[in-house]
C-alpha cells in the first residue's frame, strides 16, 4: 500500500503520517500540492517534520508531485485502486473494506487538507471513498489520526 497526501498544511501532521506509515508497513508516500516535504528547497531537513517523524521520513521512500489528480491518473494506469478518506454522500464505512494481500500491492490511500478535505476532482477519480463514522459532536478527526485508524484497519484485515 502507498499513501498520497494532498495539500496537507501541517508539517506535524506530515511527520505523524510518516511515523504511522513506517509502523503500519506503508511502502511509499506521495506528497502533492502544497504538502510540505521532509526536505526544504535547499535539501535541509525540516525540523517540524523530523521532530514528529522520529526518523521515519528517512525510512519510508517518498516522492513529490505537484498535481494529485495527475498522480492518481498515473497510478490508475499502473493498476492501482484509489481509496479516498473523506465524508461524502457516496462514502462507505472504512471498516467495511476488505482487501487481500495482493490487492494491497496496488492500493493507494489518499488523505486531504485538514480543513477542506479532498477536491471533487480527486473524489471523482477515487475507486472508493471511505468514511470514519463519527459518534460525538465533532464532525471529523485530525488527518493524521484518521490516517492511522484507516491504514491499520485496512492492513490488519489482510494479516
Amino acid at each position: 500500500m502507498v499513501a498520497i497526501l494532498s495539500n496537507i498544511r501541517s508539517m506535524h501532521n506530515v511527520g505523524s503520517i510518516f511515523r504511522t506509515s513506517d509502523a503500519a508497513g506503508v511502502e511509499k508516500i506521495f506528497l502533492t500540492g502544497y504538502t510540505p516535504t521532509p526536505l526544504d528547497k535547499f535539501k535541509n531537513p525540516r525540523p517540524e517534520i523530523t521532530k514528529v517523524a522520529l526518523g521515519a521520513e528517512k525510512q519510508i521512500p517518498w516522492q513529490y508531485f505537484s498535481s494529485a489528480p495527475a498522480l492518481i491518473d498515473r497510478l490508475k494506469k499502473d493498476g492501482f485502486q484509489i481509496l479516498a478518506v473523506e465524508q461524502s454522500n457516496t462514502s462507505i464505512p472504512y471498516n467495511k473494506v476488505k482487501l487481500t494481500k495482493k490487492d494491497l500491492e496496488k492500493t493507494a490511500l489518499i488523505m486531504g487538507n485538514e480543513v477542506r478535505g479532498l477536491s471533487p476532482g480527486i473524489l471523482k477519480r477515487a475507486d472508493r471513498i471511505l468514511e470514519i463514522p463519527m459518534n460525538g459532536k465533532k464532525e471529523s478527526l485530525n488527518v493524521s489520526v484518521a490516517f492511522g485508524i484507516v491504514v491499520y484497519e485496512i492492513l490488519n484485515h489482510q494479516r
